[in-house]
């Protein structure tokens, strides 16, 4: 600590963007001064690339906050949170950086808001190394609405590798507090559907190759099930770019939600995007989880701040996850314990993460 500022070393497990998105809100939410040496320490160009730079400036706009150190390529920034307010916040990456994360960063700051907030989130809508946006519409929202929230994701246009260009508005009111989830039941697998897209300059005969490879790598291990995944060309006027990619989500009898996704680029067989988009999927249904890996370490921050006992099955626990888990302890009073889980057969990698939240109490309401 640097008189009351909490230091984060930016480049331990994980060492990426994470590390910055978890302790920033938290941060924000918890009116703590905060300082993040080796940011990005583990990756092949350490220091801020633009879309943390966007993430950051989000949340210190959210609450009028002070940010040094806050340029592409720094390696340490301060932060000094202010009170969170609602009302209309922009962050445009101006490149191809993932509107999903810029989204990680804001969405439990404004759930603690004083107003509704609409947040304008300008990069990339389907993007490597992030959730796609279609991950965030079909399988995010519906699963963490469970901690008691709404929101609205409203797609105004497609953007994609290298140019970005797309735009999202989020649309929420904030909460008084947020209810714990158990997510530790996962059912039989009731149907499978998904949407498999091509945007730009690419035939919509790529978009119909990409989702028939899926449905046969997939009727290989799940033969009675009708699987849907519709081929879908997006409209000119709602995509910038030229972009393709697939994803497949599976749905449980008890609503879980897993899925599997990949994008394509220059010179890779669409048939391949669509076989390790099912194949991603097939493998997170193996291990009997309730969550898939995208999801594991996206809830983490909620299960944190939420009032009570949140319990969720997964597979093996990610990197990603395990880092999200160390700074919201660090940062809250939570506590989160992992453990084996028992129940199974014993072959299969599940685990229980359990965490009794801090039970965040947003003053404003």
């Amino acid at each position: 600590m640097d008189g009351d500022r909490v230091e984060i070393d930016g480049g331990i497990m994980e060492g990426g963007g994470q590390i910055l998105r978890v302790s920033t809100a938290l941060s924000c939410l918890l009116g703590l001064p905060l300082r993040v040496r080796r940011i990005r320490a583990g990756r092949s160009q350490p220091g801020l690339r633009p879309q943390h730079l966007s993430g950051l400036e989000i949340v210190r706009d959210l609450c009028d906050g002070k940010l040094n150190g806050g340029e592409i390529g720094s390696t340490e920034i301060t932060f000094t949170p202010g009170k969170i307010k609602g009302g209309t916040h922009v962050a445009d990456t101006k490149t191809a950086g993932s509107v999903c994360l810029l989204m990680q960063v804001a969405m439990p700051c404004v759930l603690f808001a004083a107003s509704p907030s609409e947040l304008l989130l300008k990069g990339g809508t389907n993007a490597e190394m992030a959730p796609q946006i279609d991950y965030t519409v079909m399988v995010f929202k519906p699963i963490v609405e469970k901690f008691n929230f709404t929101f609205n994701c409203d797609i105004k246009k497609r953007g994609y590798y290298p140019q970005g260009g797309g735009e999202v508005v989020v649309r929420m009111s904030p909460v008084k507090e947020l209810s714990p989830i158990n997510l530790t039941e996962r059912g039989m697998v009731t149907k499978i559907y998904g949407r498999a897209f091509v945007a730009g300059a690419l035939p919509i005969k790529l978009a119909k190759d990409m989702s028939s490879a899926a449905v046969r790598c997939i009727r290989k291990e799940i033969r009675d099930l009708y699987i849907n995944i519709q081929p879908v060309r997006e409209p000119d006027d709602q995509a910038v770019g030229t972009g393709s990619g697939i994803i497949i989500v599976a749905e449980t009898s008890t609503g879980c939600l897993l899925a599997g996704s990949s994008l394509g680029k220059r010179g890779k067989n669409s048939d391949k995007v669509g076989i390790e988009a099912a194949e991603m999927l097939l493998k997170s249904l193996k291990h009997g989880g309730t969550v898939d890996d995208s999801l594991q370490d996206q809830l983490i921050i909620f299960m944190a701040l939420a009032k009570g006992v949140s319990r969720v099955k997964s597979g093996p626990i990610t990197l990603h996850t395990q880092t999200a888990i160390h700074f919201a302890e660090q940062l809250t009073k939570a506590k989160f314990t992992v453990t084996k889980s028992e129940e199974e057969d014993p072959s299969n990698d599940t685990y229980i993460i359990e965490c009794q939240g801090m039970g965040m109490i947003n003053p404003n309401i």
